[in-house]
Parts: C-alpha cells; structure tokens; sequence
C-alpha cells in the first residue's frame, strides 16, 4: 500500500476559468499536484494583473498564496490553448457572457467542466444545458459536494463526484483531478448532482434563517431535513437517482452548505434573520450567493410541475416579496399536519 496517493493518470492541461475564490482554489489544488500545467483565466485584467504579481486573490482568498507553477491571464486564447480540460468556475448568471468570449478559441476537444451550482432564472436551464447550447453539443461534466473554496485551497481533506451522462467522460475527470487532498467520484448522473447542488443552497438560506433567529438546533435539524425531502420529491419528479441525493452532491453539500461558516448561502439567511434587507446583504458581500436566483427558478420549476415545496416557497417570500423571516417561520410551523 502506497503511502501517497498514486495516480499515474497522463498529465493535463487545465484551465481554470474564473477569478473568484473557487476558481483559484480549484487553481492552487490542481498545481499542487504536480502532474497537469494550469492556467487561470481572470476576466478582468487590472485583478488578473494584481493576482499574477501578487500570487494571491487577496479579496475573496486572502492568505493563500497562488503556486508560482500556475499562469494567469485575461486573455482567454491564452489559458485555453491545448487545453485539455476547461473547468468553469463562474456564477451562474455569467455563464452567457463567459461563453461569448470562449467560444470562438474554444477547442472542440476540450472537455468542459462545470463546477456551476444554480439554474438559470429566465430558462429555468442547468449550466450543462446552457454550455451545449453555446458551445456546441458536447459532453459536459458536473463538479458536485461538499467544497468550500477556503478549506479546498488550505489542503483541507475534500470529496466531490464527477457526473457525466457519458461516464467515461466522468472517470477521465475523476482520475485527472484527484489528488492527496482532493478525492472525487465518478457518477452517471448529470442532472442529480446539478440539481443536488442548486437545491440546497436555497435550503441553506433558509437554514440561516433559523441561525439569525436563533431558533436553537431542533429548529434547524428539522428544516434541513424537511429540506431534503423537498429535495427529494423535486429530483424524483425529474427523474433522477434517488442514491444521487443520498451522496456527496445532495446530503454531502446540504451538511456542509446548511452548516459552514464559509457559506454564502447561509450567511444571506442568517442575515435575513437578523433583519437585513437583501439589497443590503448584497451590497456588503464580494461573492455571489447562487441560492438567491436559484430560489425563483426552483419555485417556478415545482410550480410548473405541481411539486409541494413548502420551504422554498417560504425562502422566496422572504427573499422577494417582504413577508418577515418570523412570519415565515409561523406559516411552515402551522401547515396542515401530515405523515412524514
């Protein structure tokens, strides 16, 4: 038994594109390795030119220093030439734009992959989707778990799964990416672990709720687990794996989002719970907190296809039409009582 992990998977070239914190860590991890050549691609060129001096994205991972071994840059032509992995680390919203630009130095032998977590507000679409429907009809992988950027790129122990209809496609990422800090599993399952990933971060806004309120343990043991069973009644009715939900991108991220200090998503709720408006919140955050749009596309999506999702329902009120965290709360806890 070896004492390090052995992976003798061929070296890579990988680009890494977004700036944010999970694309640097992403970044930092994957050098780490010492096997792939990777580059980082920041759109904007005064921050690019900042994190390629400094080595350090020092306002969204301050502290952890950018290995010396990854090239950055604002030139997409760039960071994907020969590339033979694209990994997109980009909010949801940006997908469209991100496309635009790479579109066209795109190499079709890339192999995309999305570490995405949201759907789409205005196509109720997954990143996948939207990735073949700019770029072409190609395979798409999907990053999902439990990964906060600040623990990934500290060489915190992390899991996530790989998930691509076509699997091998998944097992070559898998095998590419996994290292002595990062493990990841491979999954057939594209549209579970996109949908596990989107669905509880509106989960864990309002698991924050409960943080702000300070409704104690029960109270938030109990909405994180009626939480998943609207997870669970939402996938099945789209025909995913139940054993999708019970791994690394449903329960695994639904501990961890609910529960982190390093979650966006529960900090928005938390703040909500003490009384912040969210223009506020946004205001005062350097990240995007993907549950806040995605909570309108998952209340379209179950009411489109009659899904009872009482939680998420509660989550939009709060979020956008004024209803008070409190009284929120009153309406879940004075619902008609039911068997579990």
């Amino acid at each position: 038994m070896p004492d390090k992990f052995d992976n003798q998977h061929s070296p890579e070239v990988i680009a890494v594109l977004g700036g944010g914190a999970m694309g640097t860590a992403c970044a930092t991890v994957l050098a780490q390795n010492c096997r792939h050549s990777v580059r980082l691609w920041v759109r904007n060129p005064t921050f690019a030119a900042h994190i390629d001096e400094t080595r350090e994205n020092s306002r969204l991972l301050p502290g952890v220093r950018l290995p010396d071994a990854v090239q950055v840059s604002d030139d997409s032509a760039v960071v994907l030439h020969e590339a033979t992995i694209g990994l997109i680390c980009i909010p949801t919203k940006g997908i469209r734009s991100t496309c635009e630009l790479i579109g066209p130095v795109l190499a079709p032998s890339t192999l995309l992959v999305s570490a995405v977590k949201g759907i789409e507000v205005d196509t109720l679409s997954r990143p996948s989707q939207i990735l073949q429907e700019l770029l072409g009809n190609r395979p798409v992988v999907a990053l999902g778990g439990p990964c906060h950027a600040e623990e990934l790129a500290r060489g915190k122990p992390t899991s996530v799964v790989a998930a691509c209809d076509k699997l091998p496609h998944a097992e070559h990422v898998r095998d590419a990416l996994s290292g002595e800090t990062l493990r990841v599993y491979s999954n057939g399952d594209l549209q579970g672990v996109e949908l596990g990933g989107a669905l509880k971060n509106v989960i864990a806004i309002a698991a924050g709720i409960c943080d702000g309120l300070k409704l104690g343990d029960n109270a938030k043991a109990g909405l994180i687990t009626r939480g998943l069973a609207e997870m669970t009644r939402f996938c099945r009715t789209m025909s995913v794996a139940p054993e999708t939900l019970y791994g690394l991108a449903g329960i695994g991220d639904l501990i961890a989002t609910c529960g982190s200090q390093h979650s966006r998503n529960r900090h928005v709720g938390d703040l909500l719970g003490q009384g912040w408006k969210l223009t506020a919140i946004e205001e005062s955050m350097s990240a995007v907190a993907e549950g806040v749009l995605t909570a309108r596309s998952v209340r379209s999506l179950a009411r489109q296809h009659q899904i009872e999702m009482p939680i998420v329902e509660v989550v939009c009120h709060v979020l956008f039409d004024g209803r008070s965290p409190q009284a929120a709360t009153e309406d879940l806890m004075q619902r008609p009582l039911k068997a579990e």
